[in-house]
């Protein structure tokens, strides 16, 4: 039997990667690890890597047989949330996001009591901010 996956990246697709690299790095304050200057910006997430890519790039053929990643690729809006411990961290990222001017488009509880808030990168991807026991998961897991 084989043992359970977990997620190791995600990946978003965005129109201008400097834009991008300033939401996610400079907003967010997310680690910038990598960067093409046409195609793609690796962010380090905790465990996890947020990849953002350029649609038109990863549509192209490997510029080289050393990384055959295949093309892939999507076009629109995606979506993300990052996970905080407590609803006290949401309304601190709120308040960080209004004030570096980023429109909140939505902050709500759910129907469990967790709470999020919705706001969109520079390329329209949908970016929310929840608690991280969203999910159904017991507010100390």
């Amino acid at each position: 039997m084989f043992r359970s996956l977990s997620i190791l990246e995600v990946v978003l697709y965005v129109d201008d990667l400097d834009e991008a690299e300033e939401f996610y790095g400079g907003v967010l304050g997310l680690e910038l690890f990598s960067r093409h200057p046409t195609r793609q910006a690796f962010f380090r997430c905790g465990d996890l890597v947020l990849l953002l890519f350029r649609s038109e790039e990863t549509v192209l053929p490997p510029p080289s047989l050393d990384l055959p990643v295949p093309t892939h690729g999507s076009r629109g809006q995606g979506h993300i949330c990052f996970g905080v411990e407590t609803s006290e961290e949401v309304q601190t990222w709120r308040d960080h996001l209004s004030s570096n001017d980023i429109a909140i488009e939505a902050d709500f509880k759910w129907p469990n009591g967790a709470r999020s808030v919705y706001v969109r990168d520079p390329s329209g991807n949908s970016v929310e901010i929840a608690e991280r026991w969203l999910w159904g998961r017991d507010r100390s897991n």
